[in-house]
């Protein structure tokens, strides 16, 4: 098949790049110049604008965005109205709320234009295993363009899940879980290191994912790292939140589901951006106050 990515960041250069070796022709438009150049040496069709990348596709037309969540999303479909006409498939394939991508969906459908929300996992490692995606929409328009999703996907690693914004959805309770499942890695890993045990991290991760009921991909890349650095000393241990978690909560309010273990997760993510916490001050005056333990002083 033929379609346009507009977005060449780590992931939509890498599902490009997959698409290519899977036989589809790629027109491809960021706003780097080096991205652009980057994907066009690997045999994609360079544009130089929205509009040009519109016009070198055949009708109907399939724009896959692969761009950061929220406004950068609605400016772009603004730049393509120009360009969008009745026939032609939208799909978001960033992280975005999925309350916008049922927003976006019936405003384009009103202009006789399609639109999918494709939740895409598997980061960096997606061109080499394959990217996981939960796409959301019309599943007629999912069949018309499944050949690029089977193409991005390793085997079974792709699914039509529902109504627009399903694939948003599914993918920010994803997201979710995936926070859950780094604590208590990291956790664990913490009370080794803190042990009387002088643990090989490396060799522990990998004897896991060979029989236990903890092993996963996530603990392969936590093998991964210990072998290039056992004490992570070149990190520090400062976690950013892209979102899905914090709406993935707010969903479990909304529905009163209990949902522990992602509320801490998310919350130890804000921790671990504080060099001090206040909380922690007021704890220690507390403390001191009523019992005379001793404090440090800054």
């Amino acid at each position: 098949m033929q379609l346009g990515m507009i977005g060449l960041g780590r992931m939509g250069a890498g599902m490009t790049a997959r698409l290519l070796q899977g036989g589809h022709q790629v027109v491809v438009y960021d706003r780097s110049p080096d991205a652009i150049k980057a994907s066009a040496s690997q045999g994609a069709t360079a544009a130089s604008s929205l509009e040009d990348l519109g016009q070198k596709l055949k009708a109907p037309r399939v724009f896959w965005l692969m761009i950061p969540a929220g406004k950068p999303v609605d400016d772009t479909l603004q730049q393509l109205q120009g360009t969008l006409s009745p026939g032609d498939v939208v799909i978001d394939g960033g992280n975005s709320n999925y309350k916008d991508s049922i927003r976006r969906s019936e405003d384009l459908r009103s202009k006789q234009v399609e639109f999918l929300d494709a939740g895409v996992s598997g980061g960096i490692w997606g061109l080499k295993v394959g990217f996981c995606l939960m796409v959301g929409g019309t599943e007629a328009v999912f069949k018309q363009v499944e050949p690029i999703f089977k193409t991005l996907a390793p085997p079974d690693g792709y699914a039509y899940v529902g109504a627009a914004g399903g694939g948003h959805y599914s993918k920010m309770v994803h997201n979710g879980i995936e926070y859950s499942m780094m604590q208590s890695y990291a956790e664990g890993f913490e009370i080794l290191k803190a042990s009387n045990y002088k643990y090989d991290l490396a060799q522990l991760a990998k004897l896991w994912n060979h029989g236990s009921v903890i092993r996963s991909w996530l603990l392969e890349l936590a093998q991964s790292e210990f072998e290039q650095d056992p004490e992570l000393s070149k990190l520090r241990g400062y976690v950013e939140d892209s979102g899905e978690g914090r709406w993935t909560l707010q969903e479990a309010i909304d529905h009163a589901v209990p949902a522990p273990a992602l509320a801490m997760s998310l919350f130890m993510r804000f921790r671990s951006r504080q060099e001090d916490s206040f909380s922690g001050k007021v704890l220690a005056a507390l403390r001191n106050e009523f019992g005379g333990h001793p404090v440090k002083a800054e």
